[in-house]
């Protein structure tokens, strides 16, 4: 009988470790899903000029590498349960002075010395992420009970 209970605990142990490995790659789809519908959201919303900002918009799926001049000049890689949406490349640089606008300055460079009037916020990727928030959390849901439906009844 212990030999009994030995065998069913690893064999619990076993699937239970499982669970979390089958459900995170059965909801990544979902993951990546909602995190198109934010960038397709996005290019919808942002202030069209030559294009350049819409066209840096991308998104970085799990286990992917951000692009070049994304989140804040750098690169990050996204974790097994993330995907990233960034806006940004080597020709628009500028996406988070569209979103938040910018004080009144004086300018350095090549036009030192003169007055910025400063620019008004033009928001796009936060109201994005909010028109696009619950449909995502529903569907990542959806296929969190789906994969541990199924994780269920694959080790039944």
């Amino acid at each position: 009988m212990a030999d009994d209970l030995m065998r069913q605990s690893a064999k619990l142990a076993k699937r239970l470790a499982a669970i979390p490995a089958e459900i995170v790659a059965l909801v990544r789809p979902a993951l990546v899903q909602g995190a198109d519908d934010l960038a397709d959201m996005a290019r919808a919303l942002v202030p069209e000029d030559e294009g350049d900002l819409k066209a840096s918009i991308a998104v970085t799926p799990p286990g992917a590498v951000t692009p070049a001049y994304a989140e804040g000049g750098g690169r990050r890689a996204a974790a097994e349960n993330q995907a990233l949406v960034t806006v940004g490349n080597p020709q628009a640089r500028h996406g988070h002075l569209i979103e938040f606008g910018t004080e009144p300055h004086i300018n350095g460079g090549q036009f030192a010395g003169t007055q910025h009037p400063g620019t008004e916020p033009q928001p796009f990727l936060l109201p994005a992420a909010r028109l696009t928030e619950d449909r995502t959390r529903r569907r990542i849901g959806r296929a969190v009970a789906q994969a541990i439906r199924k994780a269920g009844a694959g080790n039944a």
